[in-house]
């Protein structure tokens, strides 16, 4: 790549299925040192607690309110990460527009939209294979699931892309046995 890039409002490639709506500006292919995102976060999404080996990430929030957090708790059993607290008293943040994380590697984190709004993040992922792989691939198996993959298949993924999860999808919200 000789030039830069540069793309007008509401362009990249859209990746949209189950609770996820990605526009993909750069990747990793590129190249570039990461993959970039416009996320459209839906009200009651919540992507549980869960950890990176290698790789960096950013989540800045340009509109609606979202609950983020980046450290390793006092104790990662407690099933719902909003219950969380670091070694010196952090919590989860709820932040509107302005809002930022920034995740090293083997940083546990999480972000969910708790409000009714849907909230439009920023993100950039320097996790290995391209972010946008793994989203493609997850929205494959959604696709041929009818939105319930198998969760082997599921676990498989996220090995190959470097995310352990640590809790549930719902942040470890679900009543017991939903």
């Amino acid at each position: 790549m000789s030039e830069g890039l540069m793309l007008p409002p509401g362009a990249g490639r859209r990746i949209v299925g189950g609770g996820l709506d990605a526009t993909v500006k750069t990747t990793m292919d590129q190249p570039a040192l990461t993959s970039t995102f416009e996320v459209v976060v839906r009200p009651g999404w919540d992507v549980g607690a869960h950890v990176h080996a290698v790789g960096e990430e950013i989540f800045y929030v340009l509109e609606g309110q979202l609950d983020v957090l980046a450290f390793e708790p006092l104790d990662r059993s407690v099933a719902d990460w909003h219950e969380w607290e670091s070694a010196t008293g952090q919590r989860f943040l709820r932040g509107g527009p302005g809002a930022f994380l920034f995740v090293p590697p083997n940083t546990p984190h999480a972000f969910g939209n708790s409000s009714d709004q849907p909230a439009k993040v920023f993100f950039q992922s320097s996790v290995p294979g391209g972010h946008e792989h793994y989203f493609d691939e997850l929205m494959e198996l959604l696709a041929a699931s009818a939105g319930k993959p198998d969760p082997q298949a599921v676990a498989e993924l996220r090995t190959r892309y470097d995310i352990e999860q640590i809790t549930s999808l719902d942040g470890g919200r679900a009543p017991a046995g939903a």
